[in-house]
């Protein structure tokens, strides 16, 4: 081989390298400003014995996962004098989240789903977009820190969860991922089947993704876990896209059925096809389309999208949207709260002039 394409080789090399470093460290970031922190554990935990148990399992070599039936006893019961201080504050403040998001008319469905829209969009304080120091070294993995302080990490999304479904009478589990580096919830519903439900991951959106799923899309979401333990989620009827999926015409009418989603601002959208995806070069279409229809709309300042296919109880395509909407926060102030703000700066500014001689000598 010649020096020029030795060189030309070396360079691709080179090339390729950085481009992989750096999608690595872009990926990285990305997961971290998400909130989504505790679940890049797994990838740096290695070989670790995953044991067969639901309670006492330390997850990211830190948040251990505890039972809180002591609590979820005393509400059904009435009787709290089992209870520490601290356990008794929990039960407080769980009851009267309950007393504001469950109604007496209230299906299994329909509480469970209360509790985790309160979970993935109420948790954070009164929509506050200031980043407060926490005053305690406590690491928000249990449901007395979460609902004190309103924030959480993906331990307590879960044992808290889990504590609202069994005050509920609804039976639930906490599921720890295949290398303790993350944990959600299996919740069964009255139709008799198991559902996985995980508040953590949509916490920053509330948009359903990881709601109520059965175990094939899970692990297409990315989780794994000790099936042979944990028992098998096979439900559909309360997924919550199968409950709002409507059938369109075809894969062209995909763009005008999401660009709708958007204008109502949907947290999520689904359908299926009147005529139907049935061969090779069908798929083929109906996943150009959604490529390219990403590609046209996928990210903006105001919101992110991004989709999923899946199958419904029918076995017919079934395709998905999800929508993270961000300009909420900037939609808070008033012109003329902005122009106070404005005002009171440049007084300021204009009365103590050394401020701008620092700068400009």
């Amino acid at each position: 081989m010649s020096k020029p394409a030795k060189l030309l080789v070396t360079l691709t090399a080179i090339l390729v390298t950085v481009l992989v470093i750096g999608t690595t460290v872009m990926t990285s970031l990305l997961v971290i400003r998400q909130g989504k922190i505790d679940h890049m554990m797994s990838s740096f935990l290695g070989n670790v014995e995953d044991p067969a148990q639901e309670d006492d399992v330390v997850i990211a070599q830190r948040f251990s996962i505890k039972s809180t039936t002591q609590i979820s006893d005393a509400y059904k019961s009435g009787d709290t004098s089992k209870l520490d201080d601290r356990d008794k504050e929990t039960l407080a403040m769980a009851k009267d989240i309950i007393k504001e998001i469950i109604k007496d008319d209230m299906d299994t469905f329909q509480k469970e789903e209360a509790v985790y829209k309160y979970l993935t969009t109420g948790l954070k304080p009164s929509n506050s977009i200031l980043t407060v120091i926490s005053d305690t070294s406590n690491d928000n993995d249990n449901p007395h820190d979460v609902l004190k302080k309103r924030t959480a990490v993906c331990v307590g999304y879960a044992t808290t969860f889990r504590m609202f479904m069994q005050m509920l009478d609804i039976e639930c589990k906490v599921v720890h991922s295949s290398t303790l580096g993350h944990s959600w919830d299996l919740v069964k519903l009255d139709d008799g089947c198991w559902y996985h439900t995980d508040c953590y991951m949509d916490s920053d959106s509330g948009n359903y993704r990881n709601f109520n799923m059965d175990d094939f899309t899970c692990t297409q979401s990315g989780h794994e876990w000790n099936t042979g333990f944990f028992p098998a989620a096979s439900g559909k009827k309360y997924n919550y896209l199968m409950t709002i999926c409507k059938e369109i015409k075809d894969i062209y009418a995909i763009p005008k059925f999401v660009m709708e989603g958007i204008k109502k601002r949907e947290p999520a959208i689904s359908c299926t096809f009147k005529t139907k995806i049935a061969t090779p070069e069908d798929e083929a279409l109906a996943k150009y389309m959604v490529d390219q229809l990403e590609s046209s709309i996928g990210g903006t300042d105001k919101f992110y999208i991004s989709s999923q296919w899946t199958t419904n109880e029918k076995g017919e395509y079934m395709l998905c949207y999800f929508f993270t909407y961000t300009d909420d926060a900037g939609n808070t102030l008033t012109e003329k709260q902005r122009d106070k703000i404005d005002n009171k700066i440049n007084n300021v500014l204009n009365e103590y002039k050394f401020y701008e001689t620092m700068y400009n000598n």
